[in-house]
Order: structure tokens, then C-alpha cells, then sequence
């Protein structure tokens, strides 16, 4: 990892082994993981080497997804009766569920960042945290967890709820959380209006999408116009931004040179690089996402 001109570029992140989950194998564009005490077979269109496991393995996973070539969407085929199950993470507590479109409610990946979080949150007093494209809401929990007070933005309401479950189970019924269904890109414009600031700032934003009045995201339109309104909600005392990107036509290096035109003006560092998960068969690695994140000078040695 070297530093040149505020980056450290470029670092693989792979997750640490968590009791709840496990990739087991990946390969023949299918990834067999351990979520909880269910094992499941997902499609995975970048895993094109040949799987490590032997077949009675991956024949005896509890729920296999099936979809068309090229599509999301797709069903589920079941050998265990549960469509719903609870896992954990270090004292968080989160519901999985089958949904349309083979995700299950968690990206175990993103425990790279919940301890990235959880650390530097920890480490600070009453700290205040955006979490914008928060999904099911763990990593609001963690940071809620850590002692910080968070605003959680999604533009499903769907998703919103589910986060509101977890948190019920995670006995964090009375952490100071926001949970709000709003498009991102207009609520931060709003903040910016208010002088609301954070000390943290988190986002995962897809590709596409809509937000709850139909408004349309387009993440390579729309991204600079959100951190140009972010880098105005960062407070004086800022801990870090982070971004976690989906996107296949991007790389690191361009998200970090993007990040960096957006962090605050105090001085600091942009690390950038790649989400991995190691598999348990075969000692494959398999790169899931990309990520940038800023640190002030004193947290990013």
C-alpha cells in the first residue's frame, strides 16, 4: 500500500470470519454461503473458475436461486422449510429473508466496514452519523451500538421496515435512530439548507433506482451531484466518509479521485480499493464491491 497525493491505493479488504457466515465456495458462476445455520446457492456471474467443493456439498444447500441468464430476478427452490431465519454480527441481531431478486437482506462483505465503523465511532463522544442507501439498516445499527446517533435514509419503504425489525432485535429499540423514506440526493440538498452536520458519513448507492416520488438515480449522473452536497453536511469534527460501490464500470482509482474533490477541507486521506470474502473450499478469494473512504489525518495513519 503506498501513499501519493492524500490516497492510499490500493487496499483489499477481505472480511474477517464471523460466526454467522461462511463463503464456502464459489465458482461455475454460483457462490454456496453459510448465512446462519442455512446454506444457500446464489448465482455469481464473475465467479467463472471451476468450484473447489465437492457436488454432495453444494446438493445439500437448503435453498438454491434460479434466474435467467442476465436477470435478477428469479425464484427460489427450498429443502429446508425456513424462508426466514435470524443471524448476527458481533451483538447485532438482523432477519434474512428470500427476496425476488436473490439477496437476502445482509452483504457479509460490508463487515470490513461495520468494524471500520464501530471502531471509529467507538472511539469518539456522541458522535452523529448519515447512512444514506441504508438498506435493512445494519450499519446503522453498529454505529447505534457504537454510541452514535444516526439518520438512516432509504427510499424503500419496504426496506425501512425490515430495518426497524432488525432493530427490534437487536435490543436497539431505544438508540437515537431516524429512520427515513426519502430519496437521498433531495434530503441531503435539504440538510444543506438546515446546516445540519455529521461526523460520519456512509453510503452505498446503486446503480439505478427510484426514490419513494419516482425520482430516478443514476449513480454515474447523480453521485458528484451527492457528495458535492455532502461535503457541505461533514462537521468540524469529522471522523470519516465512506462509499461503497456496485458499479462494474468503475474502478477504485476513479471513485477515489471523485471521493477526494468531495471530503472535507481538513486534511486527511482517501483510501480506496476492493470489498473481498474469502472461500473456505479452494483458498479462493472473490472481490465483491469497491470502496473509498476518507479519514482526517490523525485517524488514517
Amino acid at each position: 500500500m503506498t501513499k501519493d497525493s492524500g490516497h492510499r491505493l490500493s487496499r483489499l479488504l477481505i472480511a474477517e470470519p464471523w460466526d454467522d457466515y461462511e463463503l464456502l465456495d464459489i465458482g461455475g458462476m454460483r457462490k454456496l454461503e453459510r448465512f446462519g445455520t442455512l446454506t444457500v446457492d446464489r448465482p455469481e456471474p464473475q465467479a467463472l473458475w471451476a468450484r473447489s467443493a465437492p457436488d454432495k456439498i453444494w446438493q445439500s444447500a437448503d435453498m438454491k436461486f434460479l434466474a435467467p441468464e442476465d436477470q435478477e430476478s428469479g425464484t427460489w427452490e427450498f429443502r429446508s422449510k425456513k424462508q426466514e431465519w435470524t443471524m448476527g454480527f458481533e451483538g447485532v441481531r438482523f432477519q434474512c429473508r428470500a427476496t425476488s431478486f436473490r439477496h437476502v437482506g445482509v452483504f457479509p462483505e460490508q463487515a470490513s466496514h461495520w468494524r471500520f465503523i464501530s471502531k471509529a465511532l467507538g472511539a469518539r463522544q456522541k458522535p452523529t452519523m448519515l447512512n444514506l442507501f441504508g438498506y435493512t439498516g445494519i450499519a446503522s445499527l453498529v454505529a447505534a451500538a457504537a454510541g452514535a446517533e444516526v439518520t438512516h435514509i432509504d427510499a424503500s419503504k419496504k426496506a425501512i421496515a425490515w430495518a426497524r425489525e432488525n432493530q427490534a432485535l437487536s435490543g436497539l429499540d431505544k438508540a437515537p435512530i431516524r429512520w427515513i423514506c426519502d430519496d437521498a440526493l433531495k434530503f441531503a440538498e435539504r440538510d444543506v439548507r438546515r446546516g445540519k452536520t455529521y461526523d460520519a458519513i456512509v453510503l452505498d448507492p446503486p446503480m439505478y433506482g427510484r426514490g419513494p416520488a419516482n425520482e430516478v438515480w443514476h449513480f454515474f449522473e447523480d453521485l458528484p451531484k451527492l457528495l458535492g452536497a455532502l461535503s457541505q453536511l461533514i462537521s468540524d469534527k469529522p471522523a470519516f466518509v465512506l462509499i461503497s460501490a456496485y458499479a462494474l464500470r468503475l474502478s477504485s482509482v476513479s471513485l477515489a479521485e471523485l471521493l477526494k474533490d468531495f471530503t472535507p477541507k481538513s486534511k486527511g486521506a482517501v483510501e480506496a480499493g476492493e470489498l473481498a470474502v474469502a472461500a473456505k473450499h479452494g483458498e479462493r478469494l472473490f472481490s465483491t464491491s469497491l470502496y473509498a473512504r476518507w479519514q482526517p489525518e490523525k485517524d488514517s495513519a
